[in-house]
């Protein structure tokens, strides 16, 4: 008699971007906001992702968590105080680790916090709804956990830190306590990717790559290894996002961005809105960069000019999204909000200033300067340029 024994052996579930992003920005997570229990049901599954993945864990004592307490901001232009005790939030990062012996360690992070029901810093103007921030940032902390994937095993020259940062949307906070507390020796720290809002990969493959001049090398090897992305270059390591935090320990940075859109801080920043295609293309070009410095020497890092100190102050606001990814003359609208100046004048999503006042709109920074000289009750007009045709028109702020 023969018998025949059958051997199922499962092999381990592959887990896509797709399927990442449709978790963290699921309404069940209420918006990921830093302290919540939804945030930490988000931390819980980053936890499991990782070690699943293979990473070491390298958060406080054998986990891969970090949790810094603060107490809330009151002062807007003050500093976050890290504390414990009443009226506190406890944030938590989650990190593992690819240890290869190597003498140089390079930093992938992305943020996965997210506005919880909106609040402070949503756009969205009524009421309290889930901010499910698909692109900001699921997209991000997708795209990460696909590089842990694909370098789990393979390049060997350098360990790889994986890091999801809570409290981004509070002013950085995450990043900035791991740049203090760090759990890892930061002096071995070659450079550090920062995957921000990369999940809406235009047509035209638009990227923007800020920190740029944080090492010399960053602009050969982000040209050499271009695949076909129209290429937006911003020198400065400071940035509203989380490479900051290590560009100010003197570590060379690079932000990896696709743009802001309509959806920006609203509810409607869904997972189903997502470029998945681009996001794997965006992750395939992280790759080969650090690939190709898998067996150089450390970068030498450098200061760059921090261009957010030369933003006016404004007085008012036109109700605009400017399109930070447009490199022709002038200042593209990317989206009009409702009920604000630009959108009671006719102002369409499309359109480029090409003059506010008596002001010429060459760039964002000629607009920005042009709108800080007005102050509420002003008028002024705006010459747009609506596919070739020039369309003036009065705005009241």
């Amino acid at each position: 008699m023969l018998t025949i024994i059958s051997c199922k052996t499962e092999k381990p579930k592959i887990v896509s971007i797709a399927d990442d992003v449709a978790f963290l920005a699921n309404d069940s997570l209420a918006g990921r906001e830093t302290g919540t229990p939804e945030e930490l049901i988000a931390a819980n599954y980053l936890k499991d992702r990782m070690q699943n993945i293979g990473l070491q864990p390298k958060g406080n004592a054998g986990t891969y968590f970090q949790t810094f307490t603060f107490k809330p901001k009151t002062d807007p232009h003050g500093e976050v105080q890290f504390v414990s005790g009443d009226s506190t939030i406890t944030g938590t990062n989650v990190i593992g680790y690819i240890d290869n012996k190597a003498d140089k360690t390079v930093i992938i992070g992305a943020h996965y916090d997210h506005l919880g029901m909106g609040g402070a810093g949503s756009l969205h103007v009524d009421g309290e709804a889930v901010h499910n921030g698909a692109d900001d940032n699921a997209s991000g902390v997708a795209v990460m956990l696909q590089l842990a994937q694909k370098l789990k095993d393979s390049l060997a020259g350098s360990n790889y830190l994986f890091m999801a940062f809570s409290g981004e949307e509070m002013g950085l906070l995450g990043s900035n306590y791991f740049s203090k507390n760090p759990t890892i020796d930061l002096k071995a720290a070659n450079f550090m990717i920062n995957m921000d809002m990369v999940g809406r990969l235009r047509e035209d493959k638009t990227l923007s790559i800020s920190g740029t001049g944080t090492a010399p090398i960053w602009k050969q090897v982000l040209n050499a290894s271009n695949p076909g992305f129209k290429l937006v270059l911003s020198e400065s390591g400071v940035g509203p996002s989380d490479h900051t935090s290590f560009y100010l320990q003197d570590i060379p940075v690079l932000h990896f961005f696709t743009g802001q859109h309509e959806d920006y801080h609203k509810p409607s920043d869904d997972h189903e809105k997502l470029n998945y295609e681009g996001m794997h293309m965006i992750g395939d070009y992280i790759l080969n960069v650090i690939s190709e410095l898998d067996d150089d020497k450390k970068l030498a890092f450098r200061t760059t000019k921090n261009e957010s100190e030369d933003v006016p102050r404004f007085k008012v606001a036109l109700g605009v999204m400017p399109d930070y990814l447009f490199d022709g003359k002038g200042m593209r609208i990317d989206g009009v909000t409702e009920d604000r100046p630009a959108a009671l004048a006719g102002l369409q999503k499309g359109d480029v200033v090409i003059q506010l006042g008596d002001s010429l709109v060459t760039d964002m920074m000629s607009y920005m300067r042009a709108l800080s000289t007005y102050e509420e009750g002003n008028s002024a007009k705006v010459i747009v340029d609506r596919k070739g045709e020039k369309i003036e028109v009065g705005v009241k702020f």
